[in-house]
């Protein structure tokens, strides 16, 4: 699903601006927000939404302690049924959960009542990937001082002594180097 195809079914959902690595989180509380008819929701909690790159990657529901199927196997039974997925699910951690295809369902107990997640996991590898990414060329990045033409790697700390006025960020060493930069000795 799209934004827009979430916005057709929940129209009063709001959605944040995806982070640098292209997710984008959000929660619903129809059970909180008194604009919502109780009717439409009946028992739901809330609703939790994670997009990659503009597309649905995780559907999290969370049912109150009065939802018609209160307990984990009833709930996990009841789903399957519905849904007309193979029963049981086997257990994983204190949730049962079923993979299939790239995808899994997990059901579980969350603040006594059922919940019910259903996870698309190569988006999810593609996230964790992305992350790592992000982590090793924030790693590799370099502060340079503009005053002393120096550079200061990630990892050294004199870095935090060249002042905001004076900081030109570069992806990574060479880069530095090629501008005219030099390592600092504190860094060597």
């Amino acid at each position: 699903m799209t934004y827009e195809q979430v916005k057709e079914r929940l129209p009063l959902v709001q959605f944040g601006r995806a982070d640098e690595i292209g997710v984008v989180k959000t929660t619903f509380n129809p059970h909180f927000d008194p604009r919502v008819d109780p009717k439409a929701f009946e028992a739901v909690r809330s609703i939790s939404l994670d997009f990659l790159d503009g597309k649905l990657v995780t559907l999290w529901i969370g049912f109150e302690e009065t939802y018609k199927w209160p307990k984990l196997d009833e709930f996990v039974d009841g789903f399957a049924t519905a849904l007309n997925l193979p029963s049981p699910w086997p257990v994983r951690r204190m949730a049962r959960e079923l993979a299939c295809d790239h995808f899994s369902v997990q059901a579980s107990m969350i603040a006594g009542g059922p919940s019910i997640r259903i996870t698309d996991e190569e988006a999810q590898n593609t996230i964790a990937e992305r992350r790592e990414e992000a982590v090793a060329a924030a790693e590799a990045q370099v502060i340079g001082d503009l005053r002393s033409k120096n550079y200061f790697p990630s990892d050294c700390p004199a870095k935090g002594d060249v002042p905001a006025i004076s900081r030109v960020v570069f992806k990574n060493k060479e880069l530095a180097e090629q501008n005219g930069y030099k390592l600092a000795k504190d860094c060597q």
